[in-house]
């Protein structure tokens, strides 16, 4: 599913949704610098909300495709994954991950974080978590259920699905040890989609992409059709899930600070 992501990095950089700019913009504000690695850059959609609000960005991708994407818009992307990536001796004040820590092993990740971060760097792990109108998630479950039951998707608005996600970051960052107390942090947004719209980013899913061609063909036709009965277009209630971190001030740790 993982390797799902960079068969086409130009629809998944048009159609993802980004973050929300106070995010940004508080995790910025907690570090206690402008140097930031961006674990699981992709095509740079996070990257570069943190380039404009004036950080150096290092993107670690383990994707070759994405990287190459990345890199011609300007970012500076090394292909690995992250618990294994060399970082050669560099040390940086953030290390942020939108929409890809789950891919990340929780404890080897946190670890490396907290190996490649300044005392009082911020690790800062983020989802965004989509709630349509009730009607209409209904409307897009049962499309769903009826082309692929034990789909990901038939469970893609879980209101569980992203405790499950930063449950798991938490646990992580915790085992690994390194870091301060653990916060949840929570930003609220919206955004309205039009029938292509949201058509558009479906296949950006990994779990749409394990899905056979015939049932994917009929999941779009399905959330079309839900869509056209709805009005042709709707407003998707976003929350942005971050989970953060900063790592111990140490007097005795050898890395500049």
């Amino acid at each position: 599913m993982a390797e799902s992501f960079g068969t086409d990095p130009e629809r998944y950089d048009r159609a993802r949704p980004s973050y929300p700019e106070a995010m940004v913009r508080a995790i910025v504000a907690a570090a206690p610098g402008p140097d930031v690695v961006d674990v699981g850059t992709g095509t740079g959609i996070a990257a570069r909300l943190f380039q404009a609000a004036g950080c150096r960005v290092l993107g670690v991708e383990v994707d070759p495709r994405m990287a190459r994407w990345a890199r011609g818009r300007g970012l500076d992307v090394e292909v690995s994954a992250f618990e294994s990536w060399d970082p050669a001796g560099r040390v940086f004040d953030a290390v942020v991950s939108g929409q890809t820590w789950h891919w990340v092993d929780p404890v080897a990740g946190a670890a490396k974080a907290a190996a490649v971060l300044r005392p009082g760097g911020r690790l800062a792990a983020f989802w965004n978590v989509g709630r349509p109108p009730s009607d209409l998630a209904d409307a897009f479950a049962e499309v769903y259920r009826r082309a692929q039951p034990d789909s990901l998707m038939a469970r893609a608005f879980d209101p569980a699905g992203g405790s499950a996600l930063t449950d798991r970051a938490i646990a992580g960052i915790r085992e690994a040890g390194g870091f301060g107390e653990v916060e949840r942090w929570r930003f609220d947004w919206e955004r309205t989609y039009t029938r292509d719209q949201w058509l558009d980013q479906l296949p950006t899913s990994g779990a749409y992409a394990l899905m056979p061609p015939g049932k994917a063909d009929e999941v779009l036709t399905g959330i079309g059709a839900a869509i056209d009965a709805a009005g042709g277009s709707f407003t998707m209630a976003y929350t942005t899930l971050v989970i953060t971190a900063a790592r111990l001030t140490d007097t005795t740790d050898p890395r500049p600070t």
